[in-house]
C-alpha cells in the first residue's frame, strides 16, 4: 500500500534522525539531495524548510564553508528530545498514573481553545468531561514543555493522580479515547511497513541508499502514533492490541536500517561538503 508523505514532515523526521547529529548546520543543498532521495523535490524541500522557519523550528546559519544551511532552534531540540521518550519507548508501560488538564479559557479568547484541544489530543490525551483531558502520567514532562513553548500554559492547571471508580478503568478508557479508530492506524502502519521488514529480513545485504529511504519514511510513518496512541497499560486495552505489532515491526526496522542509513546520510553529507570546496 503507497503512502504519502508530507515534505515538511521528511525534513522534521531528518532532523530527528541525523540532521541533529551532524556536525554544524545542515546546507540547503544536501537538504535537497538527502529529500530527493525519498521523492521530495527541491522547491517542495524550500517550501517546507520556510514554513518550519516561521514556526521558529528552523533557524537559518552559514556553515563551516560559508554555505546557507538551516539548524534546529531551542525549542525543535526540545521537541525531539521529547519525542524520542516516545518513538523509541521499548517496554510496555506499567504505571497506572494519570496527569488531568483542566483549561479554562475566557469568552475573549475562545479561539484558543480549539488550539488547546488540539495540541492536548496532539499528545495523546483522552476527553475525560468538557475541559478535562487526560493521559498517563509520564507524559507530564512533555505537556508541560509543550503549553509553555506554545504561551497556554496560562489557561491550564496540571494535577497527577489515579483513577478510583465508579466505573472499571477499562472501561473508562474506553470512553475517554477512541481505541479502534487507534487500532486502525496502527493496523494502517503494518500493512504498509511490515512487507518492507519481511523484504528487508529475506536479504542478507543492507545497502546504504535503500536502508536511509525505508528508514526515513518507516520513522516518518510511526513518530505519529505513539501520539494518537497514549501508550495505555495492557490491561486496559483490548486482546490482540495491534500496538505491540507496530511497534515490534518499526523496532525491528529500526535496529535494521538506522546505522546504515546515518552511513548514506553522513557521505551526502561529505559529497555536499566535498562539491564546495
Amino acid at each position: 500500500m503507497s503512502e504519502q508523505h508530507a515534505p515538511r514532515s521528511l525534513i522534521v523526521t531528518f532532523y530527528g534522525a541525523y540532521g541533529r547529529f551532524m556536525p554544524g548546520p545542515v546546507p540547503v543543498a544536501e537538504l535537497i539531495r538527502l529529500l530527493g532521495a525519498v521523492g521530495v523535490d527541491a522547491p517542495s524541500v524550500r517550501s517546507a524548510v520556510s514554513r518550519l522557519k516561521r514556526r521558529g523550528l528552523l533557524v537559518p546559519a552559514r556553515t563551516e564553508t560559508g554555505a546557507a544551511g538551516y539548524a534546529l532552534s531551542p525549542e525543535a531540540r526540545q521537541l525531539l528530545e521529547d519525542g524520542d521518550r516516545r518513538v523509541y519507548a521499548t517496554a510496555s508501560p506499567k504505571d497506572t498514573g494519570w496527569v488531568l488538564a483542566v483549561f479554562s479559557v475566557p469568552e475573549a479568547e475562545r479561539h484558543k481553545r480549539h488550539v488547546l484541544r488540539s495540541r492536548l489530543a496532539g499528545l495523546g490525551f483522552g476527553t475525560a468531561a468538557p475541559g478535562v483531558w487526560i493521559a498517563p502520567a509520564r507524559h507530564y514532562e512533555e505537556t508541560r514543555h509543550t503549553l509553555r513553548r506554545l504561551r497556554l500554559d496560562g489557561y491550564v492547571d496540571l494535577f497527577r493522580g489515579e483513577h478510583l471508580g465508579f466505573a472499571a478503568t477499562s472501561e473508562a478508557v474506553a470512553r475517554w479515547w477512541d481505541l479502534p479508530a487507534i487500532a486502525e492506524q496502527h493496523e494502517a502502519f503494518l500493512d504498509r511497513h511490515a512487507p518492507v521488514l519481511r523484504r528487508w529480513e529475506s536479504r542478507a545485504d543492507t545497502p546504504a541508499d535503500e536502508a536511509y529511504a525505508d528508514h526515513l519514511r518507516a520513522l516518518d510513518s510511526w513518530r505519529h502514533l505513539p501520539y494518537a496512541d497514549p501508550g495505555l497499560p495492557a490491561g486496559l486495552l483490548p486482546g490482540s492490541w495491534p500496538g505491540y505489532r507496530s511497534a515490534a515491526v518499526f523496532r525491528a526496522l529500526h535496529e535494521r536500517l538506522r546505522e546504515a542509513g546515518a552511513e548514506f546520510a553522513g557521505a551526502q553529507a561529505g559529497t555536499a561538503a566535498a562539491g564546495r570546496v
